[in-house]
């Protein structure tokens, strides 16, 4: 590794937070359906659909998007991404319709997943051996800092700017992100790489794609992301529509979700510690898909409807424990991928999956909520996807490297 100065951000924090930055937008979209349900007229199912447009790119083309990555270079694809979820926040100012804010939903879905998915290649590239581990548990938080920081500050911006100001606003903040990732992150031939560059052999992307569809570890890792991403996004993205209901204000629901978000570093940040201190990573999933399970029952079953500061606690413990899951996932997938020419691809894969879940979780959660008059059997959907990911996570293998 070449010695950087000191005073500087290191690139690979410089990567988190980039990551950060495009979590933004996933997160932009929670505090603002109020708004926007008043402003546009959203029924709850658009508004769910809303919540997980920006996964249709990811639910279409994740894996395409690797793929790309992995060809047109790494720190490249983060930049165009960054530049595309500028261009759509930007663009979105001035939209007037529903219509128009789902298609620029889509775009952002593409520019979200072109920021992403090479970050843990990149990362990888940038980090000793001895602390990958550790960086990409550290990788493992930015959907849940990125996600809480617009519901935190979001509802007092649009106070003021309006929710058009907010999506502007992120939309400067990714052109930031662009530039700092050209200009402070080293082109990946001046990295000294523990393995050739993407295209250094010749090989060409379709076998990239089948060497990685082929394998059973980027299957495993993508389904069990799948089953994790579903219901967090679909708890975590309407807690602030079930605390409105509640009667509790705007600015308040959107701390208590913030809170709820930004906790579930917490578990991301410790799977990279266990991991690098040699805990087994499928018992790390076991704990995070058995917490899910419990506490969701605990926040949404009618027996606690008398108890509203314990259904938060459930809450705060859903996405803190849940969050061993991305962080142990996110080791993982550097390890399954067939070779390192296939990390991008694979980690688009796994987004492929990941975003399926997302793009049906939140609109099935909606309607059960709806046809059945409130939210109170959203533990039973939730509960279903933590199942399902335990027994996946039986075949799990995991060695330290």
């Amino acid at each position: 590794m070449t010695r950087s100065n000191p005073s500087r951000l290191q690139p690979a924090v410089i990567v988190i937070l980039s990551g950060v930055v495009a979590a933004m937008h996933i997160g932009k979209i929670p505090p603002a359906i109020p708004v926007l349900r008043e402003a546009l007229g959203l029924s709850l199912v658009e508004a769910g659909f809303l919540l997980s447009m920006v996964q249709m790119a990811g639910m279409l083309i994740g894996v395409l998007a690797g793929l790309a990555a992995d060809s047109i270079g790494v720190r490249r694809s983060i930049v165009a991404g960054q530049a595309i979820l500028a261009l759509s926040g930007f663009c979105a100012m001035w939209a007037a319709r529903p219509f128009d804010l789902l298609a620029l939903r889509g775009l952002e879905g593409l520019g979200f997943l072109l920021t992403v998915l090479p970050a843990p290649g990149l990362i990888r590239q940038l980090v000793p051996p001895a602390r990958l581990a550790l960086y990409l548990g550290l990788w493992g938080t930015y959907m849940g800092t990125g996600a809480a920081l617009p519901l935190l500050g979001g509802p007092a911006i649009m106070e003021v700017v309006g929710w058009n100001g907010l999506w502007g606003l992120l939309g400067g903040l990714s052109a930031i992100a662009a530039v700092a990732v050209a200009f402070l992150v080293p082109p990946e031939r001046q990295q000294p790489a523990p393995a050739p560059a993407p295209q250094a052999d010749g090989e060409p992307w379709w076998e990239r794609l089948r060497t990685t569809l082929t394998s059973p570890g980027p299957w495993r890792v993508a389904i069990i992301f799948a089953m994790y991403t579903s219901q967090w996004l679909a708890v975590i993205g309407f807690l602030p529509s079930v605390y409105a209901q509640a009667g509790i204000s705007g600015q308040t629901a959107g701390s208590l979700t913030a809170l709820a978000c930004l906790i579930n570093i917490v578990g991301s940040v410790a799977a990279g510690r266990l991991l690098h201190h040699g805990t087994c990573a499928r018992h790390l999933l076991y704990a995070g898909f058995a917490t899910m399970a419990a506490t969701a029952f605990v926040a949404f079953t009618p027996l606690t409807a008398g108890a509203p500061v314990l259904r938060y606690a459930a809450a705060l413990a859903f996405s803190a424990v849940g969050g061993l899951i991305p962080g142990t996932l996110f080791s993982l997938v550097v390890h399954v991928a067939p070779n390192a020419r296939t990390v991008s691809t694979t980690v688009g894969w796994m987004q492929q999956c990941s975003a399926f879940g997302q793009f049906l979780g939140p609109p099935f959660v909606a309607w059960v909520a709806g046809r059945y008059g409130g939210w109170h059997l959203t533990w039973i959907v939730t509960g279903m996807a933590s199942v399902a990911g335990l027994l996946l996570s039986r075949g799990v293998r995991f060695d330290r490297q």
